[in-house]
């Protein structure tokens, strides 16, 4: 059976919507668009809404350049999938929600929230899912500074 590969034309079409963006093909499978925080919401419901992709689930990595944030993409009839990746500053730790128009977002953007500390602007239910009711407001375990020895929470 042969590998499903990117599919050039589809990669293109992205490109011409947004043209700011860099794309690298890891692999046969796995394609990564890098894409200015501004663009990625954009991005994202072109994805979602045109291009007929599914939003399989979404990471957060606090990296030194910023918080990494990657939306995981299935385009189904091919088995590839579009990483849309983006670096929200440290000092400014927000971009926009995708659960507004895309409900398979809203866990896992309270989850990223609540575990790293970017904010998803206009998320219609921020509220944390994971830590303790008496979890401080300022701690985010997912963060390269987090001290777990300092109070966590749990009635320390």
């Amino acid at each position: 059976m042969n590998e499903p590969t990117p599919n050039a034309e589809f990669i293109n079409s992205i490109a011409v919507k947004f043209p700011d963006i860099s794309v690298k093909v890891y692999s046969p499978r796995r394609v990564y668009i890098r894409i200015e925080r501004d663009l990625a919401f954009d991005l994202a419901r072109y994805l979602y809404r045109e291009k007929g992709c599914r939003l399989s689930t979404a990471t957060g990595i606090d990296t030194r350049d910023g918080f990494e944030i990657l939306y995981h993409f299935s385009h189904d009839p091919t088995g590839v999938y579009y990483t849309v990746k983006t670096i929200v500053p440290k000092d400014d730790p927000k971009v926009r929600s995708l659960a507004v128009f895309l409900p398979a977002a809203n866990w896992i953007e309270r989850e990223i929230r609540e575990l790293l500390g970017v904010e998803f602007v206009g998320h219609p239910n921020p509220a944390p899912l994971l830590t303790p009711e008496d979890w401080p407001a300022d701690k985010y375990p997912l963060r390269r500074d987090y001290d777990a020895g300092e109070g966590s929470g749990n009635g320390d």
